[in-house]
């Protein structure tokens, strides 16, 4: 998982016990902070036990399931039932499980479909549901994947399951019948009292909207900052002018050089590189009485996704990037970020945040700081207003290009000169840039 990762939710089972797991076949998945993993099996084997269920945190490290590997599931089975440990039973009833035993023996195994034959990438996931809902190697490679490189998502082959079935296309199922089990004994669990929220009642024509996880997490993470650190904020106006007018310049050419597309984010996360780089101070966490002063410089880039929530994917070393390495790989995180393609370790260690709220029109806002840093830095949208500009020759009105950054810090350790003296930094930096830069 990276060695940021410390702990992840399990979000859901894909295999039942006694289920036959093949090697690098998801087995379950996970979901760490905003991203959702598979977790492949690492050997060939069969399900005997599941430690976890499903919303339970687990620590890296965690055995979370165990798979045999010698022998058959149903060997296992009946041997532990035939174990001299059982209590003391009929012989009639032991007959009566040793002919379960047999029958499941008969009945569970269903030949695997194997997909080793084909020269298209299929995730464990797709292959997984493959299996189980009866779909060939050819006819998976005639599925229309709209992934990357067109590969078949998720989402893709449960939409042709469900085509599938609409149509009329016999399914393969497993048909085992399954007995009873007999409740021995029921025990009655406390109950622990928990405080309650204040309940929020809804009307007649109240649309009543569960929370996704994202959204529950994300909301959890911004009542936990505020109560964690003393927020304040510093607004600065920018003129971008010079900015506008050397992007407008150079974007066509740049993409033609670079194949990347030039847009303001990378100049921005550039300026903010160098002010961190400047004071040091502002790259820091917060641990009990202590400061960490972090060595690498790593900008969170928040980026909205098409269900609402946000996701903070983190450009390590961004100070050792020039702007070509930079924009590249804002890029390459954005597009990323929209299609879920992110892996857990690229949205760690961040040191700092920048959010562009710019994008929804937004002029300054005051963002919440991503703990446990210490500072996230708004962008407000770029727009033309009438200006003083000042000239050795007087002053006069202008149209000019301008922005405000707000700066968020945590006042229980950034002060307010420093907080302001680095927001500074940034605007100083952004109104000298050259219009005749080469990149």
């Amino acid at each position: 998982m990276g060695e940021s990762v410390a702990e992840a939710t399990l979000t859901s089972w894909l295999k039942e016990v006694g289920d036959t797991i093949e090697m690098d076949e998801a087995v379950f998945e996970i979901a760490t902070d905003k991203v959702d993993s598979e977790v492949p099996s690492e050997v060939d084997g069969v399900l005997i036990e599941r430690l976890f269920n499903v919303d339970d945190i687990i620590k890296v490290g965690d055995t979370v399931a165990v798979i045999e590997i010698n022998g058959a599931a149903n060997d296992a089975l009946e041997s532990e039932l035939m174990t001299n440990d059982m209590p003391d039973v009929s012989e009639e009833v032991m007959a009566s499980v040793t002919e379960t035993v047999e029958v499941a023996k008969d009945t569970v195994s269903v030949p695997t479909q194997d997909f080793g034959s084909t020269e298209r990438f299929y995730s464990p996931l797709v292959k997984n549901i493959a299996r189980q809902e009866g779909i060939s190697a050819t006819e998976l490679d005639g599925i229309n994947g709209t992934g990357n490189e067109g590969r078949v998502t998720k989402a893709d082959i449960l939409a042709y399951v469900a085509t599938r079935q609409s149509s009329g296309i016999s399914m393969v199922h497993d048909t085992v019948e399954k007995q009873e089990p007999q409740v021995v004994e029921e025990v009655e669990m406390p109950v622990i009292d928990k405080p309650q929220a204040t309940r929020v009642v809804a009307s007649g024509g109240d649309e009543v909207i569960e929370m996704t996880r994202m959204g529950k997490l994300i909301a959890k993470h911004m009542v936990d900052s505020v109560s964690t650190s003393a927020h304040v904020q510093s607004f600065i106006e920018v003129d971008v002018t010079n900015i506008v007018k050397w992007r407008n310049k150079m974007k066509d050419s740049f993409f033609k050089s670079e194949g990347e597309k030039l847009t303001f984010t990378p100049i921005f996360m550039e300026a903010v590189a160098k002010a961190l780089k400047k004071y040091p101070m502002m790259n820091i966490s917060v641990d009990g009485d202590t400061v960490i002063k972090k060595k690498n410089i790593n900008i969170g880039m928040a980026a909205a996704l098409p269900d609402g929530n946000l996701i903070v994917p983190v450009i390590k070393n961004a100070d050792q990037l020039n702007l070509v390495g930079m924009a590249k790989v804002v890029n390459d995180l954005a597009e990323r970020s929209r299609s879920n393609q992110l892996k857990p370790d690229e949205i760690q260690d961040g040191t700092y945040t920048v959010t562009n709220i710019g994008t929804f029109g937004s002029v300054f806002g005051t963002p919440i700081i991503n703990q446990p840093q210490a500072g996230i830095l708004a962008l407000g949208a770029i727009r033309k207003i009438p200006a003083v500009i000042e000239t050795s020759e007087g002053d006069f009105i202008g149209i000019r290009s301008k922005m405000y950054i707000s700066h968020s810090y945590d006042h229980r350790v950034v002060n307010g000169a420093l907080g302001s003296m680095f927001a500074k930094t940034i605007a100083d930096y952004l109104e000298a840039w050259d219009v005749n830069r080469e990149v």
